[in-house]
């Protein structure tokens, strides 16, 4: 159970990706039965991954909440609409789908930020 000075880390993946992250001790289920994970697989809606990821983002106890990327795809609107700080969104591979950096709404945050315009703008050389 989580202290009042620790911070969990949540996982919207696939079996296997969620299965290592359990085995390296990432898992966790609070007094209410509540866990900080959700196993996807062909038998999940989106609805029901949309409502993970509303929970984990709401939650206090939540610092990084990790999504693998293909995942993040089926509910990119609310990834991409996500602007809050804590907890941060982490798009990750998973096995069987590998990561692409062009589909990675964070990377393309950091990017337009370092873009030469807004470097030009702010810069005082």
């Amino acid at each position: 159970m989580a202290s009042r000075t620790s911070s969990l880390i949540a996982v919207i993946a696939d079996e296997d990706t969620v299965t290592g992250f359990l085995l390296a001790g990432v898992g966790n289920v609070d007094l209410r039965r509540k866990t900080n994970y959700l196993i996807v697989d062909s038998k999940t809606t989106v609805k029901a991954i949309e409502e993970a990821f509303k929970e984990f983002t709401a939650r206090e106890d939540i610092a990084i909440v990790l999504i693998s990327q293909y995942i993040a795809g089926m509910i990119r609107f609310l990834v991409d609409s996500y602007r809050k700080p804590l907890p941060a969104i982490l798009e990750i591979p998973s096995k069987d789908h590998p990561y692409d950096p062009s589909q990675d709404s964070i990377l393309s945050r950091v990017k337009h930020m370092f873009s030469s315009d807004f470097i030009g703008s702010t810069s005082r050389w």
